[in-house]
């Protein structure tokens, strides 16, 4: 990134949005070194694709953070979403863009992005080759922008948001229990979410301490 270094994503336990809180994994490691290379794309745009719950949101946010994006999500119709375009903002995004723009909305505001010389990171659920749109400049410029898939979240990544979601809560967990939640769980950060206010939750309403047999029960429960 220019002027700042890369994009450095060491994990730790803070709930803010930002690169210090996005674990790193095989599931995940050539997104996030496309993000590294910014400004430094081949194209206007870059699509980081993947299934629902594999962090595409949450990496869409590091990326706003750290390159001081404009979302464009929330225009509610062509026009806003152009007036949001000028030359005095690099990088933009726009989440879900497979699902939450129309095509000639989406072809109009990659031609504004580019016209400014700015860039645009889109998520979407599939990948451009796949989308299929019926505007064939907008399929010959998804086609021509790099595209990288974020898999489903590996043990390596459901540990880690695991320890981090218990942490914001201010909980120490054993390790053990930890391990124990790992391999049973959906491969899901929204899932992972869920799961983890769910024994919060649980725990408080029983005065019980969060503990293995305390966690195999509410497992046992779902």
């Amino acid at each position: 990134m220019s002027g700042t270094g890369q994009l450095t994503f060491s994990f730790d336990h803070r709930p803010a949005l930002s690169g210090e809180d996005f674990l790193v994994s095989d599931c995940n490691r050539d997104a996030v070194a496309w993000l590294d290379r910014w400004p430094d794309w081949p194209a206007p745009a870059l699509v980081i694709y993947g299934p629902a719950g594999c962090g595409k949101s949450h990496l869409l946010q590091v990326f706003s953070s750290r390159a001081g994006a404009r979302s464009l999500n929330g225009a509610k119709n062509e026009e806003a979403a152009l007036a949001c375009i000028d030359s005095s903002a690099a990088a933009y995004t726009a989440d879900d863009a497979d699902t939450e723009f129309g095509e000639e909305t989406l072809l109009h505001i990659y031609n504004a992005v580019a016209a400014t010389g700015g860039q645009i990171l889109l998520t979407s659920s599939k990948a451009p080759k796949i989308w299929n749109p019926d505007l064939r400049d907008l399929s010959s410029r998804l086609l021509g922008a790099p595209a990288c898939a974020i898999g489903r979240p590996d043990d390596t990544v459901i540990k880690g948001v695991l320890v981090k979601l218990f942490s914001d809560r201010q909980l120490s967990i054993d390790g053990t229990v930890i391990d124990f939640m790992v391999p049973r769980i959906e491969r899901s950060l929204d899932a992972a979410r869920d799961l983890v206010d769910r024994i919060d939750r649980a725990a408080l309403a029983r005065r019980r301490e969060i503990t293995l047999p305390f966690v195999r029960g509410i497992l046992t429960e779902l």
